[in-house]
């Protein structure tokens, strides 16, 4: 088969195309024929300078294909199903920027006819986290949530699944274009952080009450914003690192109650994904997801989709897999 690898860590340059052995599906596993590779920060990250545990890594934990072989104990019935794929390169060689990836049978999940692959490779990474940012503390109806960076993977899907579970959504964003994305998302108010007074029109949205949730992508740069907006006994989901140690404002966190939810999807209970996978295969049933703009990129043009990525493309960046 035809894969994106690499064989050391670093820059891009360290991506390499070309020929490597199919995988075949062992006992519990599906092999499924790639068809759009999804690219997340945790890819070029772990690229840059994770560690590798096997002689080659493909990257990418997310995608959109169709299973064409099982190994033994799945349900050969599942062979041509649609599938969206999650962790495929979790502690695992076989990650999606190829032709074949080989995962855990309820590691693809099959997709309603009526889904396009260009909304089931937005799923994985993104989505998944969202579900947790939203609901790990519980239902949100009724509450009023900020989603920071609502045109981002992670933002876009927190507002669509916030608004599925009853909250009103606040998010911010910095440009026109990234608005016209959450939007999309259905998000109730949308802030420019660049020109808006952030804290002075939350407090007008919510007759000064503050928000219940903030889902955080940029911890302690907007810590002070939150401090601003949190109402007590408030949550803060954060489940970036943008600053490697942030100093915790604990004299406002204590009188007013506050909760740090930290998140690495990774790390997410077993029973919590169960959970956002069957909410997310819920709400794509019944139409209700919607996919982010694709930035799509032929599978040998990795190195460039990577690039892409580091750099701040808005929406979705994607491989094409021949």
């Amino acid at each position: 088969m035809i894969a994106a690898y690499y064989k050391s860590t670093g820059d891009v340059d360290v991506l390499e195309v070309g020929e490597l052995p199919t995988p075949e599906p062992r006992g519990g596993e599906v092999r499924v024929r790639i068809a759009l590779s999804g690219i997340n920060p945790t890819d070029w990250k772990g690229r840059a300078r994770g560690e590798l545990s096997f002689p080659f890594q493909i990257p990418h934990h997310d995608a959109a294909g169709v299973i064409d072989a099982v190994g033994a104990g799945v349900d050969p019935g599942r062979v041509g199903e649609r599938v969206w794929l999650w962790d495929a390169a979790y502690l695992r060689q076989w990650g999606t920027a190829a032709q074949f990836s080989v995962v855990p049978e309820a590691q693809a999940v099959a997709l309603p006819a009526d889904v396009s692959f260009d909304l089931a490779v937005c799923l994985g990474i993104p989505a998944k986290t969202a579900h947790r940012a939203v609901f790990a503390d519980g239902p949100v109806s009724g509450q009023t949530i900020l989603v920071a960076g609502g045109a981002g993977a992670v933002g876009f899907y927190a507002i669509q699944l916030a608004r599925l579970g009853g909250a009103r959504v606040v998010t911010t964003v910095s440009s026109d274009d990234k608005a016209a994305i959450a939007r999309t998302a259905r998000a109730d108010s949308i802030l420019n952080y660049r020109q808006d007074d952030v804290p002075a029109r939350v407090a007008e949205l919510t007759a000064g009450a503050g928000v219940d949730r903030v889902i955080e992508v940029a911890f302690a740069a907007n810590l002070d914003l939150n401090r601003q907006v949190l109402a007590a006994n408030g949550t803060i989901a954060t489940y970036a690192v943008d600053e490697e140690m942030p100093a915790i404002p604990v004299r406002w966190l204590l009188p007013d109650n506050i909760t740090l939810r930290w998140l690495l999807v990774f790390a997410v209970p077993e029973e919590a994904k169960r959970e956002a996978v069957a909410e997310l295969s819920r709400a794509l049933a019944d139409g209700a997801l919607k996919p982010l703009p694709l930035l799509r990129f032929p599978l040998e043009e990795v190195r460039a989709a990577h690039r892409a990525g580091e750099q701040g493309a808005v929406g979705k960046v994607v491989l094409e897999i021949p």
